[in-house]
């Protein structure tokens, strides 16, 4: 059986609580009953200070309690004289009259043999008692009770603590209006510990619907992601955890819409740049196979560039692919990128000379500078950025080369001389299949996968590549590599 989170968080919330509740209101009472004894106990021995003082006396008279040990009858007769000027058992109710004994004994002198003890003065015996200022054992009590089982009074004479006055500890009180009180107590501790667990069991109930509404919306919010739907966003109204994690879930779904756009933009522009090569070679062939056109060189060559042109756009589709993935090939070796820029322009020579582009190549005076490379992915890299050149820049034109470096890095410049691009459309240049509008469409051929090609090249080798607008008026992209330590 499944349960809810909001229930779960009130059971534990409610449990906690009631464990707490339980145990505070079992302590509270426990000691409480256990003060009120010892406070009872204390109060009923204050009622026999004069048995105290009397017992002061004695060891004042006699500096020690040796007349005690030595004739137990004494214990009775000082318990007698205390009982002469308060005469009150707490034990056992109100004051009852002095017997015809106890009366007897006020009038007799001390060295006279007292009388048999009465009952009462017995009981007193056992439930008082003495003990020296180590706490062991003179008179009174009862047999077998240490120290720990009488309530102790410090017995002083001259400052010092000479013995101890005890009374027998009652744990369990009997005096009614003692247990009524602690009845009270516990009556009142119960229901303050009911009004808690209710009050916490209210309190649990709203801090979980409380805290499970967010959790609620991101449930509604992801079912809405998985039915496609990237549209879908969460009011952020808090500002803790679940705030952030719904801010989170706004951003993440704000990015799979932008790759829902992109994708199918992606897909619609793929097509058309398939569709292009394609409907030329079917054209091509019709007329062929309809005999308006002759199977020559020149129409064998038109199917062979249509056929080349198709191919290049599948393989940029695939190294693009593969750098989405992370599994494009990089074998990094110390290289020299200036090196392998001249080898480049060199297979280019023809192609600049056709498209009257004049190169200005300020690499041939600079030292040698090495970096952690791959030279198949440098020559491709500006194979494009070259291509690129050729497609674009009027003739006649200008291709600036330059190099620079810094503490730790490799700038290598490529500035033509135009036309540029407009300033909103920098920032877009290296996004897939991306063309200008204007000066650069497809009637100049390519696919707008070029630059996207040149840009995962350079990420991959640790770099970064940017477009401006140059001094001249064309477009002017700089390449970093860091440098080798």
């Amino acid at each position: 059986m499944r349960f809810k989170l909001s229930y779960k968080i009130f059971a534990t919330l409610a449990l906690t609580s009631l464990l707490v509740v339980a145990l505070m209101v079992g302590l509270i009472k426990f000691y409480a009953a256990r003060n009120f004894a010892d406070y009872v106990n204390r109060s009923l021995l204050e009622r026999y200070s004069q048995v105290a003082e009397a017992l002061a006396a004695e060891y004042q008279n006699h500096r020690s309690w040796q007349v005690l040990k030595d004739y137990p009858g004494r214990w009775q007769e000082i318990l007698r004289t205390g009982l002469l000027q308060k005469d009150f058992d707490p034990y056992n109710g109100p004051p009852r009259p002095l017997d015809s004994e106890t009366k007897a004994f006020s009038g007799r002198a001390q060295d006279r043999p007292s009388p048999e003890p009465s009952r009462r003065i017995q009981r007193l015996a056992r439930r008082l008692a003495l003990f020296d200022a180590d706490r062991q054992h003179i008179a009174g009590g009862r047999t077998g009770v240490a120290h720990d089982g009488f309530t102790l009074q410090a017995i002083t004479v001259d400052g010092q603590t000479v013995g101890w006055f005890g009374l027998y500890k009652k744990e369990h009180l009997a005096n009614p209006l003692a247990v009524g009180f602690l009845s009270q107590q516990s009556h009142m501790l119960y229901m303050i510990g009911g009004g808690i667990l209710l009050l916490t069991a209210v309190v649990a109930f709203l801090l979980s619907r409380h805290l499970l509404a967010p959790v609620d919306k991101l449930m509604a919010g992801t079912q809405a992601l998985m039915s496609r739907r990237f549209d879908a966003r969460i009011e952020v109204e808090s500002k803790d955890e679940l705030g952030r994690l719904a801010a989170d879930f706004n951003t993440m779904a704000q990015t799979l819409e932008n790759y829902e756009h992109m994708r199918q933009q992606w897909i619609s522009d793929i097509a058309h740049e398939l569709r292009t090569p394609l409907s030329i070679l079917r054209g091509e062939i019709e007329a062929l196979k309809d005999g308006v056109r002759e199977v020559n060189r020149d129409t064998l060559n038109s199917l062979y560039a249509e056929a080349r042109h198709l191919s290049k756009i599948v393989n940029d589709l695939h190294e693009l692919s593969l750098a989405d993935t992370g599994a494009l090939s990089i074998k990094k070796v110390p290289v020299d990128p200036a090196a392998i820029l001249r080898e480049t322009l060199g297979h280019f020579t023809q192609g600049f000379a056709e498209n009257q582009i004049m190169i200005e190549n300020n690499l041939e005076n600079q030292p040698p500078i090495t970096i952690m490379g791959d030279a198949d992915r440098l020559r491709q890299l500006f194979s494009n950025l070259v291509e690129n050149v050729l497609r674009y820049v009027d003739a006649p034109g200008v291709l600036k080369i330059g190099q620079a470096r810094t503490q730790n890095r490799l700038i290598l410049s490529f500035e033509d001389s135009g036309p540029g691009v407009p300033e909103t459309a920098l920032a877009h240049l290296f996004d897939r299949l991306y063309r200008v509008d204007r000066s650069r469409t497809r009637t100049h051929g390519g696919s707008g996968l070029g630059l996207s090609i040149c840009k995962s090249i350079v990420n991959a080798l640790g770099g970064e590549i940017r477009a401006t607008n140059g001094n001249s008026g064309g477009l002017r992209i700089d390449v970093e590599f860091p440098l080798t330590r």
